[in-house]
C-alpha cells in the first residue's frame, strides 16, 4: 500500500514518456517530473511482467523457456520439440520449416560443438541453462547467409540483477542426469558471470533388426541379409565458462565471454548375421551365419571466446558495434567391428579406424547503425571467416591368421580444408504510406574453399543474398507480412570428412569433400493475431526452393572397392547434390488462455509437400507430411503446476524409401516454494510406451531394406533449483537512481 501514492504520482509522468525507447530517458523524465511535483519520500517501485511462453515477431518465433515446465529436466533437443514451426525427429534431427538445412548459434554466435554432431550437442546443453530460443525464419542481411532452412539461436540465461546471485538446477532420472550452477556478480557498471553444467544419458539398449535384399544382373545373384541385434549407447558432457560486461562509460561498453564444451558418445554392438546367395546361373544357395560386435565412440572439444565492443552516440539508435569470435574444435571418432562365424573361436574379419580431427574458426565484424528521421534507419556492416579443417584417418585390418590388427596405408590419409568468406552487408528499415513498415536488404558473400584431397577442387564462388519483409500491424492486434529470403547452405565437417565408417560393413557411411553449396529462397506469408484475453492466433503459408539440393543418397556395390580391398554386398551412404527442391507448406499455431489463465492451452500444426527434379532421379513427388502437437498445463493454487506434451511426425517419404514416424508426450509437474525461490518438479516421457517403433526403408533399382529400431524413450525424472542472492533487477536500480534524486531534491 505503501507503493500506491508513489504509482500514482508516477503515472501521468511515465505515460507522457511512454513513445521513448530508452528506458533510462522514460525513467529520467518521469523523475524530473516528480521533482516539480516536490515528492519527498520515495521508495521502490516494482513493476512485474511475465513473458508469453510463445512471441510471435516479424521476422522470428521466441520461445520463452523459463516457463517450460516439462522440459526443465531435459536438454535442448527437449526444448526445441516445442518451438513452433521446428521439427524434431526421435534421433535428433531438426528442421524449420520442414528444412533441415538450419544455422545454429549460441547468443547469436556460431560454435564448433555443432560441426561434429548436432545431435550430441543439442543434447549437452540442458534446458535449465537456456533462457529462450529463437527460430528466425526470415533472417535480414546482417545475418551470416548460412543455412538454407534458416537460423535457430540458443540464448543462454544472463542475469541482470545487482549484487551477488545465482542458480542451482539438478535432475535424476532413469535415462538422464543433469546438474548446473550459474554465478553473476553485478554493480553499477560492470558484471561478471560463471557457469557449470554437466549431463549423462545413461546407458539404454536399443533392439534393432534389417532386411535387405540386392541384386547382382552381372553376376545373376541375389543376397538376402538377415541382420538383428542390439545397440547399448550412452552419452555424457559438460561445460563451463566465463563472461563479463564493462560500461566503460556512457557510451562505451565492452563484453566478453570464454567457454570450454566437452561430450563424448559411445555405442556398442551386437548383430547376428545370416546371409543367403543364390545364384541363378547354376540353381545353386550360399549361406553365411555368424554375427558381429561393433565398439562406436566420438568425442569432441572446442574452446569458444568472443569480444564485442559498443558504441553509442548522441542521436538515439546510432551505434557502432565490433565483434571477434573465435571457436577451436577438437573433435574425434572411432570404430572398431569384427565378424565371426558361426561355431567359430576367433572373427574372420575385422576392421578399426580411428577420425581425430581439428576444427578453428575466426570471425571479426563491424557493425553500423544510422537513423535517418523517424521513419528510416540505415544499417550496413562487414565480416570476414576463416574455417581451417584437419583431419587424419588412420585404418587397421585384422590379419586372421596372426590375430593382430595391421596399419593399412591405402586406407589411411591427411585431409585439409580451409574455407575464407567475406562479406558485406546493407539493410533499411523504413515506414512507407505511414502503415507499411519495409525491412530491406541484400548481403555479397564471396567464398574461397581449399581442400587438400585426391581429385577434389573446389572452386570460389560469389553469392548476393537479398532479403525483403513488408508487414503491417493493424489496430486491432493484428499483423500481417509478406517476407522473401535467399540463403546458402555450405557443407558442414561431418558432410565433407570422406571417412569411411565400417562398423557395419555391409551399411558403410561416409562425407563427400565435392559437395557444392546448397542455395535457398524462401518465401513466406504471416498473419499473427493476438486477443485480448492473451490469446493468439498465427497461420504461415511457406514455398522453399531449394537449388542443388543436399539429399543423402545410398548406392548398392556388390563389390566396393577401397585402394585394393574388396569389400562385398555393400551399401554406401553419403551426401550428394542431387538437383531441385520445391517444399510448400502451412502452419497453424495459436495458444487460448481459460479460467482466469489457470488453464492454458497450445498447439501447432504443420504441414508440407515437396517436390523433387533431378538429373539422378528425375521428376518424385514426395508427397505430404505433417506435424501436430499439443501443450496444456494449469496452475495451481499455492504455485503449483501440472502439463501434459504431445507430439507426432507423420512418417515421410524420401528421395529413396521412407522415414519413420513418431509419437512422444510427457507429463510433469512443479511445485514452487521459499518464496518462489526453489522448486522441485517431476517428469515422465512416454510412461506407458518402453519402446518407439522405428521403420526406415530404402529402395533402389538393385536394392530394398527393411529396417525396423525399437527406441527406449520411456522415463522418469525429478529435478530441483534454487535462485540465490538479490532480487533487484537492473531496470529497477535506473529508475530507483533517478527516483531517489528526486525524492531528494537535486
Amino acid at each position: 500500500m505503501k507503493q500506491l501514492p508513489i504509482l500514482l504520482a508516477l503515472l501521468p509522468a511515465i505515460l507522457t514518456n511512454a513513445q521513448t525507447t530508452n528506458p533510462e530517458t522514460t525513467y529520467k523524465n518521469a523523475a524530473d517530473t516528480v521533482k516539480t511535483n516536490r515528492i519527498k519520500n520515495i521508495q521502490e517501485v516494482t513493476i512485474v511482467g511475465k513473458k508469453a511462453v510463445v512471441e510471435n515477431k516479424v521476422d522470428k518465433i521466441v520461445y520463452n523457456v523459463a516457463n517450460d515446465v516439462t522440459s526443465q529436466s531435459g536438454a535442448a533437443i527437449d526444448v526445441l520439440r516445442k518451438v513452433p514451426q521446428v521439427t524434431v525427429d526421435a534421433d535428433g534431427n531438426v528442421e524449420l520449416q520442414g528444412n533441415p538445412n538450419v544455422r545454429f548459434l549460441i547468443n547469436g554466435k556460431p560454435s564448433s560443438i555443432f560441426g561434429n554432431s548436432l545431435a550430441d550437442a543439442l543434447a549437452s546443453i540442458p534446458a535449465s541453462q537456456i533462457k529462450s530460443i529463437e527460430a528466425v525464419t526470415s533472417p535480414g542481411a546482417k545475418y551470416d547467409a548460412q543455412g538454407t532452412g534458416g537460423v535457430i539461436n540458443i540464448i543462454l540465461n544472463e542475469s541482470k540483477i545487482k549484487g551477488i546471485n545465482g542458480l542451482i538446477n539438478a535432475s535424476a532420472g532413469t535415462r538422464f542426469e543433469t546438474g548446473s550452477l550459474n554465478l553473476n556478480f553485478r554493480n553499477n557498471n560492470f558484471s561478471l558471470s560463471a557457469f557449470f553444467s554437466g549431463n549423462a544419458q545413461l546407458k539404454s539398449r536399443t533392439p534393432s533388426s534389417q532386411d535387405r535384399l540386392s541384386h547382382d544382373n552381372s553376376l545373376q545373384t541375389e543376397t538376402r541379409l538377415l541382420q538383428n541385434g542390439y545397440t547399448d549407447f550412452q552419452r555424457h558432457g559438460y561445460r563451463t565458462g566465463l563472461g563479463f560486461d564493462w560500461s566503460i562509460n556512457k557510451t562505451n561498453t565492452l563484453s566478453g565471454s570464454v567457454s570450454y564444451n566437452d561430450f563424448a558418445n559411445k555405442s556398442i554392438g551386437f548383430i547376428n548375421q545370416e546371409q543367403y546367395i543364390a545364384d541363378f546361373s547354376n540353381s545353386s544357395e550360399q549361406s553365411i551365419i555368424g554375427y558381429r560386435t561393433s565398439d562406436n565412440r566420438s568425442s569432441v572439444n572446442s574452446i569458444d571466446g568472443n569480444l564485442s565492443y559498443r558504441k553509442t552516440f548522441q542521436k538515439e539508435g546510432q551505434e557502432l558495434t565490433a565483434d571477434y569470435v573465435v571457436s577451436y574444435g577438437s573433435p574425434k571418432s572411432n570404430y572398431l567391428q569384427t565378424q565371426s562365424l558361426a561355431g567359430a573361436f576367433s572373427p574372420y574379419n575385422g576392421i578399426s579406424g580411428s577420425n581425430p580431427g581439428t576444427d578453428s574458426s575466426h570471425n571479426l565484424s563491424i557493425d553500423y547503425v544510422q537513423p535517418i528521421n523517424d521513419k528510416v534507419t540505415l544499417e550496413m556492416g562487414t565480416k570476414v571467416i576463416f574455417q581451417h579443417i584437419t583431419n587424419t584417418t588412420n585404418v587397421n585390418v585384422l590379419d586372421a591368421l596372426s590375430g593382430q590388427y595391421e596399419s593399412d596405408p591405402f586406407q589411411s590419409y591427411r585431409l585439409k580444408y580451409d574455407m575464407g568468406i567475406y562479406a558485406a552487408y546493407l539493410t533499411s528499415s523504413l515506414k512507407l504510406f505511414d502503415w507499411l513498415d519495409v525491412r530491406a536488404g541484400a548481403r555479397y558473400e564471396y567464398t574461397t574453399v581449399k581442400i587438400d584431397y585426391q581429385n577434389t577442387n573446389v572452386p570460389s564462388y560469389s553469392l548476393l543474398v537479398p532479403s525483403l519483409i513488408l508487414s503491417h500491424k493493424f489496430d486491432s492486434g493484428e499483423t500481417l507480412k509478406l517476407a522473401y529470403t535467399r540463403r546458402v547452405e555450405r557443407p558442414e565437417y561431418a558432410e565433407l570428412n570422406p571417412f569411411l565408417n565400417f562398423s557395419d560393413p555391409h551399411n558403410i557411411t561416409t562425407g563427400n569433400p565435392s559437395l557444392k553449396p546448397e542455395i535457398g529462397d524462401n518465401m513466406e506469408l504471416g498473419y499473427n493475431k493476438n486477443f485480448e484475453n492473451g490469446a493468439n492466433l498465427s497461420l504461415t503459408l511457406t514455398e522453399r526452393i531449394n537449388s542443388q539440393d543436399l539429399k543423402q543418397i545410398t548406392t548398392f556395390y556388390p563389390i566396393y572397392t577401397v585402394n585394393g580391398t574388396d569389400y562385398t554386398n555393400v551399401s554406401v551412404t553419403s551426401r550428394k547434390n542431387i538437383g531441385k527442391e520445391y517444399n510448400s507448406g502451412g502452419i497453424l499455431s495459436g495458444s487460448l488462455p481459460m479460467l482466469n489463465n489457470k488453464l492454458n492451452l497450445r498447439g501447432n500444426m504443420m504441414l508440407f509437400h515437396r517436390y523433387i527434379v533431378s538429373d539422378y532421379f528425375g521428376n518424385v513427388d514426395m508427397g505430404l507430411r505433417y506435424r501436430l502437437n499439443l501443450n496444456i498445463n494449469y496452475q495451481f493454487p499455492k504455485d503449483f503446476i501440472v502439463e501434459v506434451f504431445g507430439n507426432y511426425n507423420s512418417a515421410a517419404k524420401n528421395i529413396q524409401g521412407k522415414n519413420p514416424q513418431s509419437v512422444t508426450y510427457n507429463i510433469a509437474g512443479r511445485k514452487q516454494f521459499w518464496n518462489k525461490k526453489a522448486s522441485i518438479g517431476i517428469t515422465t516421457t512416454n510412461p506407458f510406451n518402453k519402446y518407439i517403433r522405428q521403420v526406415t526403408t530404402v529402395d533402389t533399382n538393385d536394392y530394398s531394406s527393411y529396417s525396423v529400431r525399437q527406441l527406449p524413450l520411456r522415463s522418469f525424472g525429478i529435478s530441483f533449483s534454487y535462485k540465490f542472492g538479490k532480487d533487484f533487477k537492473k531496470e529497477k536500480d535506473i529508475s530507483n537512481d533517478y527516483l531517489n534524486e528526486a525524492a531528494q531534491g537535486n
